[in-house]
C-alpha cells in the first residue's frame, strides 16, 4: 500500500530500533493492523507494549495518513455535489470525507466580524452609583433560624 512514500519521515525524530522502525513500516503495509504488524516486524510477545513505547509515532504516522487522505476526501465531496446521477451511499461518502477533513483541519470555518468604528464617538462614562441606605426606626422581624 503506497500510502506513504517514507514513514521515516517524522518530524519528532527519536531513535528507533531497526525492528520498531519495522513495525510502524508493517503497520502501514497492514492497514493498521497492530498485531500483524508485530508479528511481521519480528516481535515475539503482545504487541500492546509495542503500541505503548511507538504512541507518539504511531500518532504521528495517522496524521501523515489521513493528511494524504484529504485529497481524496475533497474530491469525493465534489463528485458527490456535482454528481447528475445518485450515488450509492452518497450520505455515508460524505459524512466519512466530511469527518478526514475535520480531522486534518479542512473544515467549515466560523467567523464573527467584529470591527467597531471609532470614528467621531467617545466613551460614555456613568456617574458612580451612590449608595442606598435604608432607615427603619420601629422595625420588627421574626428569627426564621430553628
Amino acid at each position: 500500500m503506497a500510502i506513504l512514500t517514507n514513514v521515516d519521515n517524522r518530524v519528532n525524530k527519536r531513535q528507533l530500533t531497526e525492528k520498531q522502525q519495522s513495525f510502524l513500516n508493517h503497520l502501514v503495509d497492514t492497514q493498521g493492523d497492530a498485531k500483524k504488524a508485530a508479528e511481521l516486524a519480528g516481535y515475539s510477545s503482545h504487541y500492546h507494549h509495542i503500541v505503548k513505547n511507538l504512541k507518539e509515532e504511531i500518532l504521528e504516522l495517522t496524521q501523515e495518513i489521513l493528511a494524504n487522505s484529504a485529497p481524496k476526501a475533497a474530491f469525493k465531496v465534489i463528485e458527490i455535489m456535482d454528481s447528475k446521477k445518485p450515488v450509492v451511499q452518497a450520505a455515508n461518502k460524505l459524512s466519512a470525507a466530511q469527518t478526514l477533513l475535520d480531522r486534518v483541519g479542512v473544515s467549515k470555518v466560523d467567523k464573527v466580524d467584529i470591527n467597531h468604528n471609532m470614528n467621531n464617538s467617545g466613551i460614555f462614562l456613568m456617574p458612580d452609583k451612590a449608595p442606598v441606605v435604608i432607615e427603619a426606626e420601629d422595625a420588627t422581624f421574626e428569627n426564621m433560624d430553628n
